[in-house]
C-alpha cells in the first residue's frame, strides 16, 4: 500500500513574479538533486487549484521500498521547507495521508528519525531481507 506526502498553501493574493520564479527554482533544484531517478519526488501542480485561495499545490508519493521511504521523505519535506520560506505569508498544510507534518521555524518540516541513520540501514536490511527471500 502507498502512502503520499501532500502539500499545499493558501492565501487571498496569488503569487508574485518573484515569488513564482523562487518556486520554480526550488523545484528545479529538487528535481536536479534528487538520488532515485525511479521514485516520484517533489511534484507541484502545474496550474491546478483546489480553491481560489491555493496558490502552491503538490504531492508526492512515497516508494515502497523502505531502504529508500526515510531518504525520499527527507529530500522532499526539506525541499517543501524551502518552498515555504519562499512564500511565508501563506497557510500552509503538509500531511501524509491522515498525518499532519509538523513545522519548527528552525528545523522546517521533519518527522521523527527521518534522518536517523541507523534507522535508515535498518529498514534497507529489512528490504534486502525481503528481496533475498523472495
Amino acid at each position: 500500500m502507498s502512502v503520499s506526502l501532500y502539500y499545499n498553501a493558501h492565501r487571498t493574493t496569488p503569487l508574485t513574479e518573484a515569488e513564482s520564479a523562487s518556486v520554480e527554482r526550488v523545484v528545479a533544484a529538487h528535481r536536479a538533486s534528487f538520488p532515485y531517478d525511479d521514485e516520484e519526488s517533489l511534484y507541484v501542480y502545474d496550474g491546478h487549484a483546489a480553491g481560489p485561495e491555493e496558490i502552491v499545490a503538490g504531492s508526492t508519493k512515497t516508494p515502497l521500498d523502505p531502504g529508500r521511504l526515510m531518504p525520499v521523505i527527507a529530500h522532499v519535506l526539506d525541499s517543501v521547507t524551502e518552498l515555504r520560506r519562499a512564500v511565508p505569508d501563506a497557510r500552509w498544510r503538509v500531511h501524509m495521508d491522515d498525518l499532519d507534518v509538523p513545522w519548527d521555524e528552525a528545523e522546517g518540516y521533519a518527522l521523527p528519525g527521518m534522518r536517523d541513520p541507523d534507522l535508515i540501514a535498518e529498514l534497507s536490511a529489512i528490504h534486502d531481507e525481503d528481496r533475498a527471500q523472495g
